[in-house]
């Protein structure tokens, strides 16, 4: 199987919703967010797709969306998403370490992200990946589950602050 990861696009909306049906029980997107952090957000969704570019109907096996805010070298994972059938397989990992290189490639500093509780295969790869847990947050999740905020520097220490000499 072949998978392409890219830059989504408009065109990518009803197989977004469609992921998201498929992957979540809960705390979806509704097809108006999707097309906000598409189209206005500042933000960049990156897709995993099965087989060819111009396939269709395009088959997504997963996708993540990055928040940026002006000013700020703290990058959001806001949504990240693996089709059931795509788990196991390392394309959560490649996908993220690709959102972590387009972070990069944008001069974030750190990568945040906030994640269920009890989604241990979630926290499993973001520990793995090298995110920490920064801060317990009650009563998050629209089930009322609470979930960690996380987050991973993007830059070695001594790149992060200037070294004094004297």
């Amino acid at each position: 199987m072949t998978v392409t990861l890219r830059q989504a696009s408009g065109h990518d909306l009803d197989a977004l919703y469609r992921l998201e049906q498929v992957a979540f029980s809960g705390d979806r997107f509704s097809r108006r967010q999707l097309w906000h952090l598409l189209n206005r957000a500042h933000a960049l969704t990156l897709v995993a797709q099965r087989g060819d570019r111009d396939e269709r109907p395009v088959t997504l096996l997963g996708y993540g969306t990055l928040l940026f805010r002006r000013g700020s070298r703290r990058a959001r994972l806001y949504s990240f998403c693996v089709h059931p059938e795509a788990r196991g397989s390392g394309l959560g990992r490649q996908l993220l370490e690709s959102l972590e290189a387009e972070a990069r490639e944008r001069e974030a500093e750190v990568l945040g992200l906030e994640v269920r509780a009890d989604n241990d295969v979630a926290m499993g790869l973001y520990r793995r990946m090298g995110f920490t847990p920064e801060c317990w947050l009650g009563d998050y999740y629209e089930d009322g589950c609470g979930g960690w905020q996380m987050a991973k520097p993007l830059v070695a220490s001594e790149e992060a602050a200037p070294r004094r000499e004297g």
